[in-house]
């Protein structure tokens, strides 16, 4: 499992330190401060590859390194020091061989996809017929790569087989479902098209039709991705395992960006939980552990995982930007209730979970009740304010007793 990244002179900052949990980490903030470069970065450190391009270091002089550790498979932790070297443009590797951190899986959120394979990428001597990882554009991870055979392939054949890879995928898209009323069901498969001679997978609907899987939605597709990507990496490793006779790992690390990419609400708050369970679901008594490294802008995915957050094992990341300095917080757990509070917590940091006519109009109203002069344009008056509030503000909003109480104890007119 990745314990720890420290970066200084590359980044949204000078200098930078996280210290992950076992478990499940979730990396909150707004967009352009770094939740995707820290995933890219952990991907790196774990297998020696990059799923994008490079990351590019701060301008000399400033020294650029990346300090990371893991766990191994013997006791204590592998750590290692990369140091970025301007004339070749590469950042420093081990020349040894490193320790295993085990069966890596990074989700990107264009749809594409990566895997690294103790058994299959980790090998004494380079060859350039065995890849260093697994990078799967979204449409090879589909229709299929030198790599894989893809999706819609092996969907089709193991469902015609009838065995084990059918059941594990079965199992993992019903534990991926957004609901217990709509499960994932694969249907029977189909001809689509007249000058196509595939059979397409596809998904058996709450309203009784087959759609073929390639016409799902984006959600359905995501996850549909996501599951048929587990069961390959899994079923994958476990074979190359047993050709050179080591035992599969025990450690599988999971990493999201924008994990609720697509997804309905509904399937936000059952996402996170999900994942942490699945592997169980597919790997059975194998007994492996989960680490789950995920970027989120969804105030439902943190209120989906309080039943669920053990402050043992988890962890809680906000990168926030303050006078001119990204900055990476890891604020104590403290339960929020609902997304509302979410979206007004220190993880989102809106003033109010209202529109920004909503919260102007609010902001104002409040202002003139404690007498304060500094009233913006346009609302600089009683009447002004009541017109606004009328026009942005539901009948049942909440700050409607108060303001009417107000009005009624300051009379008419001002």
């Amino acid at each position: 499992m990745l314990r720890r990244l420290e970066f200084h002179g590359v980044g949204p900052a000078t200098e930078m330190k996280v210290s992950l949990g076992p478990r499940l980490n979730v990396i909150a903030g707004d967009n352009g401060l770094g939740k995707s470069f820290l995933l890219d970065t952990a991907w790196w450190a774990l297998t020696r590859t990059w799923a994008r391009r490079t990351v590019v270091p701060h301008l000399p002089p400033a020294v650029p390194t990346i300090h990371f550790a893991y766990t191994k498979r013997t006791s204590g932790d592998y750590e290692y020091t990369s140091k970025f070297d301007r004339a070749s443009d590469e950042w420093s590797v081990n020349a040894g061989r490193p320790a295993i951190p085990g069966l890596v899986l990074y989700a990107q959120v264009d749809g594409g996809f990566a895997v690294w394979d103790p058994a299959r990428n980790y090998r004494k001597k380079e060859s350039p017929d065995r890849p260093r990882a697994y990078l799967f554009k979204p449409d090879e991870l589909w229709e299929g790569s030198p790599l894989c055979e893809g999706l819609i392939r092996d969907w089709a054949s193991w469902q015609r087989e009838g065995g084990a890879a059918f059941a594990a995928l079965t199992k993992v898209l019903h534990a991926l479902s957004p609901s217990t009323s709509s499960p994932l069901q694969p249907g029977e498969l189909r001809k689509i098209s007249l000058d196509d001679p595939k059979q397409y997978p596809t998904l058996r609907m709450p309203y009784g039709q087959d759609v073929a899987v390639v016409h799902a939605s984006a959600g359905m597709r995501r996850i549909l991705a996501v599951a048929y990507l587990l069961v390959w990496a899994w079923r994958e490793h476990v074979a190359s395992s047993q050709l050179l006779g080591i035992d599969p790992s025990r450690e599988i690390i999971l990493i999201f960006d924008e994990i609720e990419a697509h997804l309905h609400p509904q399937w936000q708050r059952r996402i996170v939980p999900a994942l942490l369970q699945v592997m169980d679901v597919l790997t059975g008594d194998h007994d492996a552990s989960v680490q789950l490294i995920a970027a989120t802008h969804s105030p439902l995915v943190l209120a989906s995982v309080e039943p669920v957050f053990n402050e043992d094992q988890d962890k809680l990341f906000v990168l926030e930007e303050r006078e001119g300095e990204v900055r990476l917080r890891e604020p104590p757990w403290a339960k929020q209730g609902d997304v509302l509070n979410w979206l007004v917590s220190d993880a989102f940091g809106l003033i109010q979970a209202r529109s920004i006519e909503a919260e102007r109009a609010i902001e104002a109203a409040e202002a003139l009740m404690r007498a304060d002069r500094s009233l913006p344009g346009g609302l600089d008056t009683r009447d002004a304010i009541d017109t606004e509030l009328k026009r942005v503000l539901p009948g049942h909003d909440p700050f409607w007793p108060r303001w009417v109480v107000w009005v009624e104890n300051h009379g008419a007119g001002r």
